[in-house]
């Protein structure tokens, strides 16, 4: 079976315009949440948002460009144009054939598709721009890629929630290890905030109305954040041919459902994932040092992973670290895996911790030592980043540090 490894990353979102902006702002433990402002509503009921701050479309992309480009796009797009440079990967001819693009959404184009229903039915307006089908498609951001690339292999979209971004990166796997490909350029991207997303996830009653608190006591429930990461993939046998710098083993992806309820998590269907994972990376439990989780901060999610933690685990998940960087840059949906894979990824190269901030003190249903406020130093061999998504999704990635 083919060895895949991961040489380059890039990232937008809320804590920075590119993955060492965003790594930095984890080792600092500093939060991207912050009051939710540009919706024009007074009766919301959720305060604060982590949305992506200081980025301007017009230094990324020209204006002709622009018009093809809702905000899932152009993340996706400057994500993937961080990645490739840090790698130094270029494909062209035959190369390009044998490169492929999977990104994970799960929304799409939602800028786009309420700009066209507030013209339709708020406005009263008929006419929509010819090019929103183009704009508001899941797939835009992957095709997208590959138009600016000049990839010609497998190029598609990945839809399954809080999990797409996982299910991308596990897609991108598995066509490499089967001969499909060489290259890939995998990740996740969501452009949520908008008003009709805020009062949908408001109407669940999910919503936290201060900040992310996973695993603490006194949590409140989730905040809704944004942004892309997008990383370059490589057989290790291609990596190494071209001398690239490897920064991490993809070494194992697990994949299950629930098959139990559509909202509500299942300790045994993510504990399933999480073995799978361990189990086609070769790994035992205790090889393992560190869960990047899916840590909502919501009560059911949240004891309920560590249910299953502790399941997989046994007694070695005492000695488990288990952060949830979604208290620094908030759930960012169908790309909440990929900027934690940022997370995971540094961790495992740097060997520090990120934390989990916003912690007030233990709650006796989550006994797990979470890395609480401040970043930790501690050599780490191997990870696993958890996504677990409505509809019982789970997709868990195994990582290795490379030496």
């Amino acid at each position: 079976m083919q060895r895949v490894v991961i040489t380059g990353m890039g990232c937008v979102s809320p804590l920075g315009l590119t993955a060492t902006a965003t790594w930095q702002a984890m080792r600092e433990g500093r939060s991207g949440i912050a009051p939710l402002t540009g919706l024009d509503a007074p009766d919301l009921r959720t305060p604060v948002a982590a949305q992506i701050k200081g980025y301007v479309a017009g230094d990324h992309f020209d204006e002709k460009r622009l018009v093809l480009l809702d905000p899932v796009s152009q993340y996706a797009l400057v994500a993937a144009r961080e990645a490739l440079a840090q790698a130094g990967l270029r494909c062209e001819g035959e190369a390009a054939e044998r490169a492929a693009v999977v990104i994970g959404t799960g929304i799409g184009g939602a800028a786009t598709q309420e700009q066209m229903a507030k013209r339709l039915y708020g406005e009263g307006n008929p006419r929509v721009h010819p090019m929103t089908i183009v704009r508001v498609m899941p797939n835009a951001p992957a095709a997208q890629i590959s138009l600016e690339m000049g990839w010609r292999g497998p190029v598609f979209a990945v839809g399954s929630a809080c999990a797409s971004a996982n299910h991308a990166l596990a897609q991108a796997l598995m066509m490499l290890r089967a001969g499909i490909a060489d290259v890939a350029l995998a990740g996740g991207v969501e452009a949520c905030i908008t008003l009709s997303t805020v009062k949908a996830w408001e109407a669940m009653r999910v919503m936290a109305d201060d900040t992310c608190r996973p695993f603490s006591q006194g949590r409140r429930g989730l905040v809704l954040g944004e942004g892309a990461a997008v990383f370059v993939l490589e057989t290790l046998e291609h990596a190494q041919a071209r001398g690239a710098l490897i920064l991490a083993e993809l070494a194992g992806a697990g994949m299950t459902a629930d098959a139990a309820d559509i909202v509500m998590p299942d300790a045994g269907g993510a504990a399933r994932a999480m073995r799978l994972a361990l189990a086609q990376g070769g790994l035992a439990p205790q090889d393992v040092d560190h869960v990047n989780a899916h840590g909502t901060g919501t009560p059911a999610n949240d004891r309920t992973e560590t249910r299953a933690i502790h399941a997989v685990f046994g007694s070695h998940a005492r000695e488990l670290a288990v952060s949830s960087t979604k208290s620094m840059h908030g759930h960012a949906l169908g790309a909440g895996g990929a900027i934690e894979l940022v997370a995971v990824v540094c961790a495992l190269r740097e060997g520090v911790l990120p934390p989990t901030i916003n912690y007030l003190g233990p709650d006796p249903e989550c006994d797990l030592d979470v890395v609480p406020n401040v970043a930790r130093e501690r050599p780490l061999r191997a990870a696993l980043s958890n996504s677990f998504a409505f509809g019982g999704l789970n997709a868990v990635l195994a990582l290795k540090r490379w030496a």
